[in-house]
């Protein structure tokens, strides 16, 4: 296309040298970006402000979960060691035992003594040492 012509009239190609051109900032583009993230931050900070009370609200939602299941297994299992602690202190079963694997009999009549145990000191009176509070007359 070098030095063709249209309608009479010679295209010449212009050399440009830019390489003088000194490229100066323009302030208002600084204080654009600025405000365009103080914006930026202000929305970000705004929806961490709006999401933070939903994550904690769902984390002790779960934590309550934990805890409710936690609860049950232990209410299960104080249950299944009541049944056994009442299956064990039965006083047939462990008379049972006592008289079939370890051949204890019970004692005569006669012989079995029976002690009853002290009635607490009345409120205000303090028993001596070694010797039991005496009962009022």
């Amino acid at each position: 296309m070098k030095g063709e012509s249209i309608d009479g009239l010679a295209i010449l190609p212009k050399t440009i040298d830019n390489s003088q051109v000194v490229r100066e900032r323009d302030p208002r583009t600084s204080r654009q970006v600025g405000l365009l993230l103080a914006v930026v931050a202000a929305l970000v900070l705004g929806l961490v402000l709006y999401a933070w009370p939903n994550l904690e609200l769902r984390q002790a939602g779960v934590e309550r979960e934990q805890l409710a299941r936690e609860r049950e297994r232990l209410l299960e299992e104080n249950r299944k060691l009541r049944l056994e602690k009442a299956a064990l202190t039965d006083l047939r079963r462990v008379e049972g035992i006592a008289t079939r694997q370890l051949g204890l009999v019970a004692p005569p009549a006669a012989d079995v003594v029976v002690v009853e145990p002290r009635p607490p000191a009345p409120a205000g009176q303090v028993a001596e040492r070694g010797r039991a509070p005496e009962e009022p007359r």
